[in-house]
């Protein structure tokens, strides 16, 4: 059997992506209040960012329990005690997600056929190495190659996005007051690069959003023209059609990606980084 690959559902990969190259999601949770939901299944941003605007402030998330985590693991390594999985998670520094799933492999004592992968990253910085290890096990690959492979790889994605408001960074506690009232009274978007599995900001741009965004895709253009060619994602929070189309436009302008994949971003990532938020994702050769 070929590897099997999970990720957690941060990795914001769409439905059709997902199914193209057979992922199984393990769902984080979303806590509005006193009810929790599943991200990707009974929740969607549009619910969120109206409690979060009715309450002020933004939901808690957390990572799967552990008997979550062990009913996945358990779904592919009892029927076939040589059927391996690689796992991935959303960076290991941003939530508990990695540990719980390493612990599920351990008390089940596969974690010698379970590969759990912390991916440093988030949303389809993940996205990116999920696909690639999907067609590493279709190519036959185990994986202990896969795990060496995405060991070579990670290092190399390259995650970035522009925030449209900085009231959800300031709601969850990644932005003080008096910057959010800043930004939002001079029209001022951070681009917030992931590095080492933590967020940090970047440049500032200033303005509406559809020239703001095509400004920071052209602000990575010499890193884009040394990317790896097979793909680059456009993932986004409810951004504004024209704002994505502008993006998609600049990178098809190119003449270089064999694909220019769009997806939305989930649930927790869009809870933290709010509506309007875009970012532009690939792997530096």
């Amino acid at each position: 059997m070929p590897v099997k690959i999970v990720a957690d559902s941060t990795c914001d990969l769409s439905k059709e992506l997902i199914e193209r190259y057979d992922v199984t999601i393990i769902p984080l949770h979303v806590v509005l209040g006193d009810k929790e939901y599943s991200d990707g299944v009974d929740i969607s941003p549009e619910q969120i960012y109206a409690w979060s605007d009715a309450n002020g402030k933004t939901p808690k998330t957390s990572a799967p329990s552990i008997d979550e985590a062990k009913n996945v693991i358990r779904a592919f390594t009892e029927k076939d005690p040589s059927q391996e999985v690689v796992l991935f998670t959303i960076s290991a520094s941003m939530s508990a997600t990695n540990n719980i799933l390493r612990m599920a492999a351990e008390n089940l004592h596969v974690e010698d056929r379970v590969f759990v992968i912390d991916s440093k990253n988030l949303s389809t910085g993940i996205g990116l190495s999920v696909i690639q290890a999907s067609i590493w096990a279709k190519e036959g690959k185990s994986g202990k190659e896969i795990a060496q492979g995405l060991d070579e790889m990670l290092p190399k994605v390259r995650a970035s996005f522009v925030v449209d408001t900085l009231v959800y960074l300031h709601r969850g506690g990644r932005c003080s007051g008096l910057a959010a009232m800043f930004g939002s009274a001079f029209k001022i978007h951070p681009e917030i690069v992931v590095e080492d599995g933590a967020m940090h900001p970047s440049r500032k741009y200033r303005g509406k959003m559809d020239v703001v965004t095509v400004k920071y895709a052209k602000d990575l253009e010499n890193a884009l023209l040394n990317a790896v060619p097979d793909r680059v994602f456009i993932t986004h929070s409810d951004a504004d059609e024209k704002t994505v189309s502008l993006v998609r436009d600049y990178l098809k302008g190119l003449n270089y990606f064999d694909e220019i994949l769009e997806t939305n971003a989930g649930g927790v990532i869009a809870s933290h980084c709010g509506p309007g938020t875009l970012g532009v994702l690939f792997v530096s050769k």
